[in-house]
Formats: C-alpha cells, sequence, structure tokens
C-alpha cells in the first residue's frame, strides 16, 4: 500500500511543480503533455495523472510491486529535477 501512497503522491507533487513551471513561463518538456495542456493546464495535467493513478492501482493489485519501485524512482527523480529548476 506505501508504494501506491508514494505514487499518488509523487504525482500531485509532479502536477504542482508544473504549475509553477507554467505559471513563471516556462514550457513543459514532454511533447505529449504539452499537448495536452494546450486548452487547460489543469484538466490538461489532472487527466492524464488520474489515469496513471488507475494504472498504478492496477499494477499494485495485481502484485507488480516491481513496476511500481521502478515507476516511483523515476517520478521521484522528476520532482526532483522539478524543484531543482524552480529554485534557480
Amino acid at each position: 500500500m506505501i508504494l501506491l501512497i508514494e505514487f499518488v503522491s509523487l504525482q500531485v507533487f509532479d502536477l504542482l511543480s508544473t504549475l509553477l513551471f507554467l505559471g513563471r513561463g516556462v514550457a513543459e518538456a514532454n511533447p505529449l503533455m504539452r499537448l495536452a495542456i494546450t486548452g487547460s493546464p489543469i484538466w490538461g495535467l489532472a487527466v492524464p495523472k488520474a489515469a496513471a493513478v488507475l494504472l498504478a492501482l492496477y499494477a499494485w493489485r495485481s502484485g507488480r510491486t516491481r513496476l511500481l519501485r521502478r515507476i516511483n524512482l523515476l517520478f521521484t527523480l522528476c520532482v526532483l529535477w522539478n524543484l531543482a529548476v524552480l529554485a534557480v
């Protein structure tokens, strides 16, 4: 259960740090997410994040904890990168 809570928390942190980026005029680096946020940044970010949480829930329920650990590591690095860039 901890892996799933970590995943959801990382998604929230990524969403918030991305909104901070956009508020400062920094463009989204991911081309797919850039396309998703062309209308409303909040909905454009929230919908893919919600889908990711559903996929993580499926992975957790089906016992794919190794996959969740790896994805959590990836998103930890993304959030740390976002925070480092925002600090500059």
